[in-house]
């Protein structure tokens, strides 16, 4: 279906059964055919980026990110035979009858797909197939299973460990990371799915923000769900990249329900190659060109400002597209959108890793990866919402949190490349981010 016409994005800001031990998981077989059409940009319920604020906005990144598993102790989970374990009184592959003849359904095949199970019970999903949070769910255990699948390929030789972890106050997730592997040093794909009440400083910031929301006995229950990753290739000329896609909801007292979609996907490199920014980008454009034509350029400007180190006036990389607090015009035109956005993941990041994994480097180069990993881990840990959030949260579980830093990163005092070299090519582009697509 094609787009709507004008600018009306306004941005204001589980299980199947298998059992949870400990394995290497390769990528499971393909997962469903994308489902794809257009919306528009309406006026959101929570006014302009930043009027959330910052407790609320952090909480939503890091609940709903690689720092969303701050919230939960981890499980080992395994991928096993369909045919093997039950949990929760019911077998994975079945309906939920007594038959043991009885054909897997819809739901659970496309289970089959995914890196683990589900972190809502089966039972429960089928109970709502059409609720905004099933949909989601699926669709980031889907592209959870798709970026792995893509990533292990061109590895070729390592293997994705798969940890589910739970959250004692509800929900939980699955972290997968590839690690020491012939092209990627460090790869994490996680998706999380939690649920209970917001604490009283996020609810009153929300007061604070013009947003009045019905309160009953102090709480105030929400669902935040995700998919996050980082992927830092060992080769310095394949880049880095990064993406989230989140959605949070909250119910008041009288059961009304405020609902919003965040995230993004960027890209770091540590040389500049043009063709390389330009196919990038333009994957992006594409997927955000079939809602309506005001959103790319929107959210390409939004990403550059916000992966911006101000303590050394440049970016962490050449940008990509970034959003927060989408609520408008419709969850279901804004879950096609976001899900657009998921989609294009694989195509606009994997043919760069393919093209460059195998390229010569001199140890100049290595060690000129290595510094500007320095300046990854710098914004991460000085400027990311959500990484801060959970590293301020008691009981943390940290390994999660600092899941998306590389293994190995450099600093060293006062160096400066050389004028009119590499390095001196891309600190440009940091300090003046381009248009890469017209």
């Amino acid at each position: 279906m094609a787009a709507l016409a004008g600018p009306w994005w306004r941005a204001a800001r589980g299980g199947c059964g298998w059992p949870r031990v400990a394995r290497l998981c390769r990528p499971p077989g393909p997962a469903c055919a994308p489902h794809r059409r257009g919306l528009r940009h309406g006026p959101g319920s929570l006014g302009a980026r930043g009027r959330l604020g910052a407790g609320l906005a952090a909480a939503l990144a890091g609940m709903t990110g690689l720092a969303a598993a701050a919230f939960g102790h981890v499980q080992r989970a395994e991928m096993v035979p369909r045919s093997s374990g039950t949990t929760r009184g019911r077998s994975p592959g079945r309906r939920g009858g007594d038959d043991d003849d009885e054909e897997p359904d819809e739901l659970t095949r496309r289970c089959g797909s995914f890196m683990a199970s589900p972190v809502t019970d089966l039972r429960e999903l089928r109970r709502r197939p059409e609720d905004m949070k099933t949909k989601m769910e699926l669709m980031i255990l889907e592209t959870q299973a798709q970026v792995c699948r893509a990533l292990a390929r061109v590895d070729g030789a390592a293997s994705f460990s798969v940890d589910r972890w739970e959250r004692k106050e509800g929900g939980g997730g699955i972290t997968c990371v590839l690690q020491d592997g012939r092209v990627f040093e460090k790869a994490g794909v996680s998706i999380s799915v939690v649920h209970g009440n917001l604490s009283e400083e996020a609810a009153k910031q929300m007061k604070g923000r013009g947003k009045v929301l019905k309160i009953k006995d102090g709480k105030l229950p929400f669902t935040a769900m995700g998919v996050s990753s980082v992927i830092h290739p060992t080769n310095p000329h394949a880049p880095t990249m990064h993406f989230n896609y989140r959605y949070f909801e909250v119910e008041e007292a009288d059961g009304n329900k405020h609902w919003w979609f965040g995230g993004g996907c960027d890209l770091t490199p540590m040389y500049l190659d043009q063709e390389d920014a330009v196919h990038f980008h333009r994957t992006l454009k594409e997927a955000c060109d079939k809602h309506g034509p005001d959103l790319y350029p929107k959210f390409k400007k939004w990403c550059d400002d916000y992966f911006f180190i101000a303590h050394r006036g440049e970016r962490r990389g050449i940008g990509g597209i970034f959003f927060d607090d989408l609520n408008s015009p419709s969850p279901e035109e804004v879950f096609r959108f976001v899900k657009s956005c998921a989609e294009a993941v694989v195509p606009s990041y994997v043919p760069l890793v393919e093209k460059h994994c195998d390229d010569a480097f001199t140890p100049q180069e290595k060690l000129w990866q290595q510094l500007r990993r320095g300046r990854y881990v710098e914004f991460n840990l000085v400027y990311d919402r959500g990484t801060k959030f959970g590293l301020s949260v008691p009981g943390s579980r940290i390994e999660s949190i600092l899941m998306s830093l590389p293994l190995t990163a450099r600093w060293e005092y006062m160096h400066s490349p050389s004028e009119n070299s590499k390095e001196a090519e891309i600190l440009e582009v940091l300090r003046h981010p381009r248009d890469w697509v017209h």
